[in-house]
């Protein structure tokens, strides 16, 4: 799942500045961000193996934090998972760039590199390009919209065959 992705990211490699060649989105409304967001695609790794359906849900913490509940279906073993984690902003909340953990002092980075202006999709990158994920409000959106993301994601030196699609644009 992706927030668990990018812990793991941090205990691995404990960064959580920006990719070379990554901008994060500015400017950045935090509050249009909050809600469900689907995973329509990812890069694969080991932690995410197996998972269908998944999804993150993110909303405000009291210490103006961001709670992040990321959630998937387990098909090996007939199952949801669930991780719950919180994050920070890296800068200012003007910058869609901050850093993510699920376990304690670890944090990995989660920075937006593409945003619509309707915030209905979200390219996001990891603390480097070796995690990224492709993710929209809706669980079916347009096949124009992911590609015009995925042609950022082009750009950032990902290719079409590293993603895992989770699901299909129209």
């Amino acid at each position: 799942m992706l927030a668990s992705l990018l812990a793991i990211a941090g205990l691995v490699t404990g960064c959580t500045g920006v990719p070379e060649g990554v901008t994060p989105v500015q400017p950045f409304a935090v509050e249009r961000y909050l809600g469900h967001w689907y995973e329509i695609k990812r890069l694969d790794h080991s932690f995410e193996e197996g998972l269908t359906d998944v999804s993150a849900t993110y909303s405000l913490r009291d210490d103006g934090g961001i709670k992040v509940v990321n959630r998937g279906y387990d098909t090996e073993k007939a199952e949801w998972k669930e991780a719950i984690g919180k994050a920070y902003f890296l800068k200012d909340q003007n910058t869609g760039s901050l850093k993510v953990s699920f376990f304690g002092p670890f944090y990995g980075g989660y920075h937006i590199a593409k945003l619509d202006a309707d915030y209905q999709m979200a390219l996001v990158v990891g603390p480097n390009t070796d995690y990224a994920w492709l993710l929209s409000r809706s669980e079916q959106p347009s096949l124009v919209q992911c590609d015009q993301f995925m042609q950022v994601a082009r750009n950032l030196g990902i290719s079409d065959d590293q993603w895992i699609t989770v699901r299909d644009c129209q």
